[in-house]
């Protein structure tokens, strides 16, 4: 799972949705040890306005799967019960830069910023991405790249509860 970020532009967001293998164009990479790679994009970008020394910043947080760079080696999938695991392994990161793209506008949206709000921004987006790599990490070593059946269900059970959970603080505010 691979996360490149960048301030300078906004890419168009993809809404979340169930991966299938037409989301996976890339060509696999044979030497990696994987079955399979999902890359995903996490862009923001912002505009700062100043009124009477308050410090108000309009944020764009989008997220993208790159298809092209998102992989499935088909010689090593050898059914579809096993291209099922490893479509729902993926979702896993898929999932973390989805809930990443969550978690940077709903922090975003309900900070107060100073003059120092370029150090700001820079401080919590790091913290976000550390966060979210090292759950990439954390992820394929527990499910051992997802032959680890029971850590894989637990995983599933937790993308499972921080989806809920972004769904009903979603719905909380569209009520509002």
């Amino acid at each position: 799972m691979a996360f490149i970020f960048t301030s300078v532009y906004t890419v168009k967001a993809q809404s979340y949705h169930q991966l299938n293998a037409a989301d996976f164009e890339g060509t696999p990479e044979r030497g990696s040890g994987n079955i399979a790679y999902t890359n995903c994009m996490v862009d923001f970008s912002y505009k700062p306005m100043v009124y009477k020394g308050n410090y108000n910043l309009t944020f764009f947080i989008s997220m993208k799967m790159n298809k092209d760079r998102s992989w499935i080696d088909r010689m090593r999938v050898n059914s579809p019960e096993m291209l099922a695991e490893v479509l729902k392994h993926e979702q896993g990161h898929y999932i973390f830069a989805y809930l990443m793209q969550q978690e940077m506008q709903s922090v975003f949206n309900n900070m107060h910023f100073g003059s120092n709000y370029e150090q700001q921004v820079n401080t919590v987006f790091n913290a976000i991405k550390k966060k979210y790599s090292q759950l990439n990490t954390d992820y394929d070593e527990d499910t051992s790249h997802m032959q680890n059946r029971a850590q894989q269900n637990s995983w599933n059970l937790y993308f499972k509860s921080q989806l809920s959970q972004y769904n009903n603080i979603k719905m909380a505010s569209n009520g509002r």
